[in-house]
């Protein structure tokens, strides 16, 4: 291996094996009164890569198995650069499966296999204020200084009369109204029983 395997920041330390499994996912439409199938390519799968390993010591088995397990629980994509991902577009791995093996027959080794699977880049960061024009900003405080400022003329004012509800004079109008045309009725059916 000319390139040591890193898996984010992380060297992998004492590999011995690495295994690259690449696979092109196909529909079969079956075809009737053909013999054989058509085949809709379905794009490649995610990539998968299989690390195995021995570590000795329990310093070193403990470090690893930290850093390796830290990984895992975070689930994020992480960077991955090998000789074996050569000619491929894999940037962003996350770690899939992991199994770690002790046997009596060499209680101070520890023998370790995970597997990585390709995923997408993360998306970027979202926009933060940072990234907000200074002259929004210089505009917001203008507009807060001006409300604030009006805000105090009309502390200045004084006190100022309160209209309160409106359609209290109204009422009494229409009650007025109501009051003139009472006797309005009774001449209307007068005039109904000449004309019918």
């Amino acid at each position: 291996m000319n390139v040591k395997p890193v898996l984010g920041d992380w060297e992998i330390p004492h590999i011995e094996a690495i295994q690259s499994l690449e696979n092109r996912s196909f529909v079969e439409l079956q075809i009737p009164g053909r013999a054989g199938s058509l085949f809709q390519d379905m794009n490649a799968a995610p990539i998968h890569i299989g690390i195995w390993g021995s570590l000795f010591g329990d310093e070193a088995r403990n470090e690893f198995l930290e850093t390796l397990r830290e990984k895992f629980n975070a689930g994020e994509p992480v960077t991955f650069v090998a000789d074996i991902t050569t000619a491929t577009e894999v940037q962003y791995v996350v770690i899939q499966t992991m199994e770690m093996t002790q046997n009596a027959a060499h209680p101070d080794q520890m023998d370790y296999s995970f597997v990585l699977k390709e995923s997408p880049p993360p998306p970027p960061p979202p926009a933060g204020l940072a990234d907000i024009d200074a002259g929004l900003l210089d505009e917001a405080g203008g507009l807060l200084d001006s409300v604030t400022g009006a805000l105090g003329i009309i502390d200045t004012l004084g006190s100022i009369p309160n209209f309160g509800d409106p359609t209290t004079p109204l009422q009494e109008s229409l009650n007025q109204v109501s009051g003139a045309t009472e006797g309005v009725s009774g001449v209307i059916d007068g005039l109904r029983t000449l004309f019918l």
